[in-house]
């Protein structure tokens, strides 16, 4: 009996402690679990928190843009986010969708004036901050050409897209687009970033021109001039009265200050200036130019018109592994080459041009010289001399004491020189054995016996040459040679081609005093009949007030209209 009770209390007390180990378990977990669901309340409520605080930063921040946007636009609020889309067009004008031509008409944008945008790169999602020194990269502003682009896309032309992405730019674009306003530019400080540009004539004028199809400029933005076929980037140091400025309508002072010697200007083409009487020394690669500029004085024009003096061009090469090939060309042509040039020179080794008062062309002005490596890498040496040929003249005059009609003279059979009577016999047995006389038509030049070998004539124009002197001659004058314009021709024909008739040809716009390409002919027959061209046709038809009366006239009718209605001459 007392077994069976010690048994059962035992048993009682077991379950009692495992009775309370469950409850105390089942306490834990219900601790633990009320922990996790406070943690996890916690974390509920501070992503609420964080969303609540993102909602009233971003409510802030769209508040703080419309209030910038209505700022800067002058009480216009227009943004959009736009997939960056390249086309190939000129100048700082952008391509817009039509619907935003709808939301800025509403608005009344066309009712005040040229219309300003500022565009900025996006970076990771989110658009840049609106800031107002456009110091930073990724942002310009331009102007806008019209509204005909994909809805969702804008329009960069080569100018904008340069300006804002840089060449590690990700696969999909996106450009923040914000209506500003601009004040009138009344100061700018340009600097190129190599040397050449200031060489061209009426730079100033050329800048004038490719300022034309600019509606602003920005401050650290790159502006690309290009001149015939060069290009030459200028950066905008300086803006008054602000760092951004409109430029349509307004005369603005230009100052351009010399490159920086850091900077590199790898397409760009310097004018070595050349002093008459004195040599430069110069190295050319094959394919490329040297180029050099001197001038003709009008005292010295003087001197060479009145037949007392020439202009020497010589350039004597210090290496025989290279050759080169000279041209010569008047300003405003001032980057002669293979297809357009005026003199050229195409001597082996050195070479020299002589100009007179017989070169047509030839006048008081700025000259460039170009020298072409032909082959290999050669060293030169370039100078300009200017000949003062009046005790040259003088003393030939002063030598020729006799005519050979005043002397009793004979015509030497083989030479055809004119021998003293006396002497001609022993002058002739000796010229037959030393002196062969070139048999080809038109040439009959006297040879030494051992020089005959060496001259050659030329199959195809007759010309006479050294033998070593053929080869090049042939590659120069008779391999055909491609315009860019697809014609394909030999130098002599090149040359007229391009001076003529190629629509590619370099011309100095009588309007806009660039050098441009001329284009085809003009399509009106007035001004076909006046001798413009394509571009001149077209540049001529911009108006401009008339200085006696203010009537805009186009300027190709201005010299009709002040004959016409104010008889000037």
């Amino acid at each position: 009996m007392d077994f069976e009770l010690r048994r059962a209390r035992e048993k009682l007390e077991k379950e009692q402690k495992e009775r309370k180990a469950q409850a105390k378990a089942r306490l834990e977990r219900e601790r633990k679990a009320k922990g996790e669901a406070r943690k996890q309340q916690e974390a509920i409520e501070a992503v609420q928190r964080s969303r609540r605080l993102d909602a009233l930063e971003a409510q802030e921040k769209e508040e703080q843009q419309m209030s910038e946007s209505l700022l800067t636009g002058k009480g216009i609020s227009f943004y959009r986010l736009l997939e960056a889309v390249p086309f190939q067009g000129s100048g700082d004008k952008i391509k817009l969708p039509p619907s935003c031509f709808t939301e800025l008409s509403d608005q009344g944008v066309f009712d005040k004036g040229p219309m300003y945008f500022r565009l900025a790169v996006v970076q990771q999602g989110n658009p840049v901050d609106m800031k107002t020194d456009n110091e930073e990269n990724g942002a310009t502003h331009c102007g806008v050409l019209e509204f005909t682009a994909e809805e969702g896309s804008v329009g960069l032309p080569p100018h904008v897209w340069s300006n804002i992405f840089q060449s590690d730019s990700p696969a999909t674009l996106l450009v923040e687009v914000r209506y500003v306003w601009l004040p009138k530019g009344t100061y700018a400080k340009l600097q190129p970033d190599g040397m050449g540009f200031s060489d061209l004539p009426n730079h100033k004028a050329i800048l004038e021109t490719s300022l034309r199809q600019h509606a602003t400029l920005s401050q650290n933005e790159i502006l690309t001039v290009n001149y015939g076929d060069f290009i030459y980037r200028l950066r905008v140091l300086d803006l008054k009265p602000a760092s951004s400025v409109s430029v349509l309508e307004t005369d603005v002072e230009v100052d351009i200050v010399g490159p920086d010697s850091n900077l590199e200007g790898t397409d760009q083409c310097r004018l070595i200036p050349l002093t008459p009487g004195k040599s430069e020394s110069g190295m050319v690669d094959e394919g490329n130019y040297v180029y050099y500029k001197f001038s003709i004085e009008n005292e010295v024009w003087e001197k060479i018109s009145s037949q007392n003096a020439m202009v020497e061009v010589k350039i004597e090469a210090e290496t025989d592994e290279g050759d080169t090939d000279l041209y010569i060309s008047r300003h405003p042509l001032i980057f002669p080459n293979r297809h357009q040039h005026e003199w050229s020179s195409h001597d082996v080794g050195s070479k020299t041009l002589i100009l007179s008062f017989k070169d047509k062309g030839l006048g008081a002005g700025t000259y460039s010289v170009g020298v072409y490596g032909f082959k290999g890498t050669s060293k030169f040496v370039v100078s300009v001399i200017i000949n003062d040929n009046i005790q040259r003249t003088v003393g030939q005059q002063a030598g020729s004491s006799s005519s050979p009609a005043e002397m009793d003279t004979v015509e030497c059979r083989n030479c055809k020189r004119f021998i003293p009577s006396r002497t001609v016999a022993l002058h002739e047995a000796y010229c037959s054995r030393h002196n062969v006389v070139c048999q080809h038509v038109g040439c009959g030049i006297v040879l030494r016996v051992e020089e005959a070998k060496n001259h050659v004539h030329c199959d195809k124009c007759g010309e006479a040459f050294q033998q070593v002197e053929m080869e090049k001659h042939m590659k120069v004058f008779h391999e055909p040679i491609q315009c860019p314009c697809g014609v394909i021709l030999e130098k002599v024909q090149m040359v007229e081609h391009q001076t003529s008739v190629c629509p590619l040809r370099l011309i100095a716009c009588r309007f806009c005093g660039d050098m441009v390409h001329a284009g085809d002919t003009a399509a009106d027959l007035r001004d076909k009949l006046r001798g413009l061209c394509e571009h001149e046709s077209i540049c001529g038809s911009r108006t401009t007030p008339c200085d006696s009366c203010g009537r805009s006239v186009m300027l190709k009718d201005m010299d009709i209209h002040q004959i016409a209605v104010h008889q000037k001459n």
